[in-house]
């Protein structure tokens, strides 16, 4: 048994999303802090890539200028221990979600139904999804 979470972003930030949001971003994804001193402990927690050890599927990340905006993309598999620094980065990015809705998903990786990530008024609001009850009138 694992501690580990499907993590699934998908997202158009702000085009104010200020640099030091971005720059952080990039961290995340790229994974490279040389050059960061003090940031010895910084974990980067979109930065890995090819096939997933237990989600499926393929770990990505990358973050494109569109016209208007930033898009991102990410799908990652996220140690429990790493849960807090991933929800807090996400909160930042409901902060600067373009538009209010869904942004992404959050799945321990053995169970079928995830909890949603979603930006509400700047702020991160997640939804525990649950399974139709068959007995339940349509």
């Amino acid at each position: 048994m694992s501690d580990l979470y499907a993590v699934d972003l998908a997202l158009d930030l702000s085009p104010t999303t200020p640099d030091p949001v971005l720059e952080l971003l990039r961290l995340h994804l790229e994974g490279d802090t040389d050059g960061q001193g003090d940031e010895a402990e910084f974990v980067p927690l979109l930065a890995d890539r090819g096939p997933a050890r237990r989600i499926g599927g393929l770990l990505t990340g990358a973050l494109q200028r569109a016209e208007h905006h930033w898009s991102l993309t990410a799908r990652q598999e996220i140690h429990a221990e790493l849960l807090a620094d991933l929800m807090s980065l996400a909160e930042t990015l409901a902060h600067h979600a373009k538009n209010e809705g869904v942004i992404g998903q959050l799945r321990w990786y053995e169970n079928d139904i995830p909890d949603l990530l979603v930006a509400r008024s700047g702020a991160l609001v997640t939804m525990d999804l649950r399974e139709a009850d068959p007995t339940a009138p349509h």
